[in-house]
């Protein structure tokens, strides 16, 4: 599954970008053959893209012995899930998610997050917020696309062209990068989003198309043993308060009693940066 899906990802950018880089999408038509231009919000990006590219991934789902489950709530993770025609209890979720590039820092992107460490993740047969349990599945993957926000063009207003006017409408993103990988391989030690118990990802695009992640030296089992105890180990401190683990080289010195395992790179240090 792991290499078809690869293989398959790889040709998402014929379908989704014109010959200089720009994505095909421009806007949307209503029946008075008005076009009305989208805005940069990456939400609304993230959805078009989805909607664009799941004809080719059902396509895909079939060709290879598989059914498309969706997730039937909006809050459900995962967004796909494979589950095997002639064995329904071979299943590979497949998460979909969408950030842009940060030019400032070449080399970087926004980052990801990569689904929720609470309910689902700790206790592995729960169906809260999840299509089937999470020990259900063969493998969690993580389709990424991470692409140019296009200057000048990044604008939250809408403007209405006439169909006759269509290659004269620039697109709001470009250079669309896809990638998939296991989500274990491409996370950070720090959380994606706010306050809500997600899973962040590093942000160094080259360590995150190869899968290089904080964890992919460490292994599986070790993003799941510090994930599941993420901000729940206090470690006593002489004449201070216990100093709560929020970060794997602590981590690993608590479980081993020294960080021998864990790698300084660049793509670690700037994980909890977005720009």
């Amino acid at each position: 599954m792991k290499q078809s899906l690869k293989d398959f990802v790889t040709s998402l950018a014929g379908h989704t970008e014109q010959e200089d880089g720009q994505w095909v999408v421009k806007g949307f038509i209503d029946a008075f053959r008005n076009i009305y231009t989208i805005s940069s919000d990456t939400k609304i990006i993230s959805k078009i893209i989805e909607i664009h590219i799941f004809p080719l991934i059902l396509r895909f789902a079939v060709e290879n012995g598989y059914k498309l489950v969706l997730a039937t709530h909006q809050n459900y993770y995962p967004d796909l899930s494979f589950v095997s025609e002639r064995d329904d209890s071979i299943r590979f979720a497949v998460d979909f998610k969408t950030t842009y590039r940060i030019h400032k820092r070449e080399q970087f992107c926004n980052g990801f997050t990569l689904g929720s460490h609470g309910t689902y993740f700790m206790d592995r047969t729960s169906t809260k917020n999840i299509q089937f349990p999470y020990a259900s599945y063969a493998a969690h993957y993580f389709l990424g696309i991470i692409y140019d926000r296009v200057v000048g063009v990044t604008t939250n207003e809408t403007t209405v062209y006439g169909v006759d006017q269509l290659s004269s409408i620039s697109s709001v993103i470009s250079n669309l990068e896809f990638f998939v990988a296991e989500k274990w391989r491409i996370a950070s030690d720090k959380g994606g989003s706010g306050n809500t118990a997600n899973i962040g990802s590093i942000n160094y695009i080259p360590d995150i198309i190869s899968g290089n992640g904080m964890f992919s030296e460490l292994g599986e089992e070790w993003f799941d043993d510090y994930w599941m105890n993420f901000g729940k180990i206090a470690v006593p401190q002489q004449g201070g308060s216990p100093k709560i683990i929020r970060d794997l080289r602590s981590f690993v010195e608590y479980r081993r009693g020294d960080t021998s395992l864990v790698k300084n790179r660049v793509s670690y240090r700037k994980t909890s940066e977005n720009g």
